[in-house]
């Protein structure tokens, strides 16, 4: 059986085909100007209403529009009370259409359900979705540590800690504004610190597993104004975020010895934190999917509708 699946977060428009093992996903990046770190809602909503025709008729191209069986829409950003965001609707409206058009069952899931389930797909690891196993959901909005546990053929998450101000990507694009560039900035500065020499770091402290990262943007500031090099503070900001999610990871793998680590979200595909945090053994998504995504969301759709 083959599905669609539609996300609009409130970075990306994206929609996916996905025939049980692999499949197609078309994305845009939602435009931001120069300067700016991010959309206002009304602008993003208008941004996928653009976007997202373009993005069907580019996969509907490239795929055989039978034997469809389902299809699968995000349309909030957790699957928990009072979770909502209105650049949501245009996906849902969009798949609803289809839905009906098509003569199929509509699938709802969460953005963060399908950033977990992206994840362990790219990585070859679907099977660790049928077990309880933590994730990290890195991304410009949200830094949660999640026990994640099978509910039928979806997933709940429970969340065990994260960041108790801004999200890692906030601190990232903050610090990519410092430096003047474009947002979203997570692969400039991934760039930019492979060129960095020191090792300069501050310890974030960890209460459990969370903890801040307000103080880490000050000190990112400090770091620039002393020593004036983008490949150093580039570094210097991703090295603190990368410690940090290190730290409450193991006080999470206290709590539940054994249990497989899986990482999504954009912030995920940053290759600094991939070395950090290597002595876990963690799971990594293809870069490509660690990104918003629209596959993740196909693929919960189809192991629902398959049973």
């Amino acid at each position: 059986m083959n599905v669609i699946g539609i996300d609009t977060s409130n970075y990306t428009t994206s929609i996916a085909f996905f025939d049980g093992t692999g499949g197609i996903n078309c994305s845009k990046l939602l435009p931001v100007k120069l300067g700016e770190l991010g959309l206002r809602q009304s602008d993003a909503v208008f941004a996928h209403i653009k976007s997202l025709p373009e993005l069907s008729g580019r996969l509907f191209s490239d795929i055989q529009a039978k034997n469809i069986g389902a299809v699968g829409v995000s349309t909030r950003p957790r699957a928990v009370e009072g979770s909502y965001m209105p650049c949501f609707l245009v996906g849902v409206s969009h798949a609803k259409l289809l839905a009906d058009v098509i003569g199929v069952p509509l699938v709802e899931v969460s953005h963060q359900q399908g950033h977990i389930a992206a994840s362990l797909w790219s990585a070859g690891r679907l099977d660790i979705m049928d077990g309880p196993h933590l994730a990290w959901h890195l991304s410009g909005g949200t830094t949660e540590l999640l026990l994640v546990e099978p509910e039928g053929k979806n997933v709940t998450c429970t969340k065990l800690g994260g960041t108790t101000d801004i999200s890692a990507g906030q601190l990232i694009d903050r610090t990519g504004q410092l430096l003047g560039l474009s947002f979203p900035s997570g692969k400039q500065l991934d760039e930019l610190s492979r060129q960095a020499e020191l090792r300069d770091v501050f310890r974030v402290k960890c209460d459990g597993c969370s903890f801040s990262l307000s103080g880490v943007q000050n000190k990112v500031q400090q770091f620039q104004e002393r020593h004036s090099n983008p490949q150093e503070t580039a570094a210097f900001a991703l090295r603190c975020v990368a410690g940090a999610v290190y730290r409450a990871t193991e006080q999470a793998l206290k709590q539940f010895p054994g249990l497989p680590v899986v990482f999504s979200g954009g912030v995920a595909s940053n290759s600094m934190l991939r070395q950090v945090m290597q002595p876990l053994s963690p799971i990594f998504a293809q870069p490509q999917y660690s990104t918003d995504n629209a596959m993740g969301v196909a693929i919960l759709a189809h192991r629902i509708t398959e049973g």
